[in-house]
């Protein structure tokens, strides 16, 4: 089984630069674009064109900031002279329909299509530990699994299909955006009754109640008040409404998802663009005092 001669890699922002820096550590040689110069990490060579990454790379990874990015990109591949057999690995986190569209135009310009998310946020990607969510042909998968492995603590083919990994993506970040959010009005009101903090923290821990936002996000972002766990307030406000409209399209229970989608809301409009989204504690915590 033949691994990528050479890797590309489009979009070297929170999460992509970090990932790619790994991916270059590697043997297979890395090539890289994204629309801000300068931001090649070491031992990846920077293209002044995207054009000149696709021609050269036979896997080409995306880590791209939403759907109409990616498929607006896709577009400019698949108009491209000599690229079929080119395998696109998509880790950007874009919705199942995006995820889909992106998959067909890919497709009919005789390339692959893997639709491919990923979690863990910029500090899981500072450590190589984030998740990869594998939406496509086992066989890439286990092709491209030495390369993976640079960047991944965790790869799970979640299905064959397009949208697959995007659906998995967001109920997954539904479910840290509810943790963090609801973890925050709950420690909250401990702090209400004269308990501290860090006693809260280290007694639910342990507890039924424990989940990742007071395993990682209170101890090591919100007690010592750093609020430095790389993801951005508006990613996951973007997260928790694409799964709030993907829901509805299914068709399943969404009571709780509305509510979350309102917290979320609210919580992008208080903060300033790029505020960290461990500040949800910061914004309730006004609230209540108001």
């Amino acid at each position: 089984m033949n691994t990528p001669s050479t890797i590309g890699f489009i979009g070297l922002g929170q999460m992509g630069e970090p990932m790619c820096s790994f991916i270059a550590k590697g043997e297979t040689p890395v090539i890289c674009f994204d629309l801000v110069p300068g931001l090649a990490p070491e031992g990846a060579s920077e293209k002044a064109f995207l054009a000149e990454v696709i021609a050269e790379a036979d896997t080409i990874f995306f880590s791209l900031p939403d759907g109409n990015i990616v498929n607006t990109v896709v577009n400019e591949v698949a108009a491209m002279s000599n690229v079929t057999g080119k395998v696109i690995i998509d880790m950007s986190t874009i919705g199942p329909d995006a995820a889909k569209q992106a998959s067909k135009t890919i497709s009919a310009a005789g390339m692959t299509y893997i639709d491919a998310p990923v979690s863990g946020g910029r500090q899981g990607a500072q450590k190589a530990s984030i998740t990869i969510i594998w939406a496509g042909p086992k066989v890439e998968l286990a092709r491209h699994q030495t390369i993976i492995d640079l960047f991944c603590k965790n790869a799970f083919h979640v299905g064959d299909e397009a949208g697959q990994g995007q659906a998995v993506k967001l109920l997954n970040n539904f479910l840290s955006a509810t943790a963090l959010a609801a973890s925050s009005e709950a420690v909250l009101f401990g702090l209400s009754h004269g308990v501290e903090m860090k006693t809260i923290i280290d007694v639910v821990k342990v507890s039924t109640g424990n989940n990742t936002a007071i395993a990682d996000k209170f101890p090591n972002r919100i007690l010592p008040k750093t609020y430095d766990a790389g993801f951005f307030a508006e990613l996951i406000t973007k997260d928790v409404r694409l799964y709030n409209e993907f829901v509805q399209q299914a068709g399943t229970s969404n009571l709780i998802g509305e509510r979350v989608a309102e917290v979320w809301n609210m919580v992008e409009s208080t903060l300033p663009p790029q505020s960290d989204f461990t500040r949800v504690f910061e914004v309730l915590e006004q609230r209540t005092k108001s």
